[in-house]
């Protein structure tokens, strides 16, 4: 363990500066991420995960393209690599996001937000794999603490519907950091907004098929009162903010951090849903409150 694992340049944000401001980008992303396992939760209700997937990357990229078209201009979007920027999206993020959403159904909001506490490990394996980073013995603890912070959240209990729900999250987080990966690695002439909108189309272009086929065979039903204000309201949370604004604010941060250290972010997610759902009414949670603080101290440990 001699060689830290470095993250992808990017230009401007050098040294502790960079780390900083990618380590304030992964809070904010995994904030307002958090929001919308609550949302999620009540669309589910009468929404299919299929379905429901579909309908967040359509309104993610519909939010998404035109500000790319806007800020970058049409020449930056016309030469980007769309092929294998919709492969890379569609198996990473579609695939990733159906994943995700099925293990929620299996579980809970802050069950499902547990269960991805393997993020970090994911992305730590995706780096090692790909580009063969060793890791530190800072890096080692850090991990280490991640993965305690997410024990003590859990009260040390294996969560109802840990099984099937347990899979579906885990191949979520790995597709997720691969796909994460390789968004800031294989386009980088792209900015932050603009990899992210490549590759949610990508995104898009799975969910909506897959969408499509089980709705031509039967399987999945278009879910009623979509027009519905209260509806609305739930799939903007769920689609604007925990898809498009976190996802560009994660793809940013990942540029600044690598995957496997903003990965880390990624076990804070309970505490966060935790708050939130303390606004809404529920109870704190002193296991999860303390969960939160040793990832935290985890992810100090990890970047010296």
């Amino acid at each position: 363990m001699t060689q830290a694992p470095n993250p992808l340049p990017q230009p401007g944000l050098p040294g502790a500066g960079g780390r900083s401001v990618g380590n304030l980008m992964c809070v904010a992303s995994m904030f307002v991420w958090a929001a919308g396992f609550p949302a999620a939760e009540v669309l589910l209700d009468t929404w299919h995960p299929v379905a429901l997937t579909a309908a967040r990357m359509l309104l993610a990229v519909l939010l998404l393209l035109p500000l790319w078209i806007v800020l970058d201009g049409w020449q930056a979007v016309l030469t980007a690599r769309w092929g294998w920027g919709s492969v890379v999206g569609g198996l990473a993020f579609g695939g990733g996001a159906t994943c995700l959403v099925a293990g929620q159904v299996l579980t809970d909001p802050v069950t499902v937000a547990i269960i991805v506490s393997a993020a970090p490990l994911a992305g730590a394996v995706i780096e090692w794999v790909l580009e063969g980073r060793r890791l530190t013995r800072g890096f080692a603890l850090g991990l280490g603490a991640s993965f305690v912070g997410g024990f003590v959240a859990t009260g040390g209990g294996v969560p109802q519907g840990f099984g099937l729900g347990a899979l579906f999250a885990v191949t979520s987080c790995f597709l997720f950091a691969w796909g994460s990966h390789l968004t800031v690695r294989d386009f980088p002439m792209l900015t932050p907004l603009g990899r992210t909108t490549l590759t949610l189309s990508g995104g898009l272009i799975f969910s909506a098929l897959a969408f499509l086929i089980s709705n031509a065979l039967g399987w999945v039903e278009v879910p009623p009162a979509i027009w519905e204000p209260q509806t609305l309201g739930y799939l903007m949370v769920y689609a604007v903010a925990a898809l498009a604004l976190s996802q560009v604010l994660w793809i940013a941060a990942v540029g600044r951090l690598g995957v496997a250290i903003a990965s880390m972010h990624i076990n804070v997610a309970p505490f966060y849903v935790m708050l939130i759902l303390l606004v809404l009414g529920q109870a704190w949670s002193w296991p999860q409150a303390i969960g939160a603080s040793i990832v935290a101290l985890g992810v100090i440990f990890a970047q010296r």
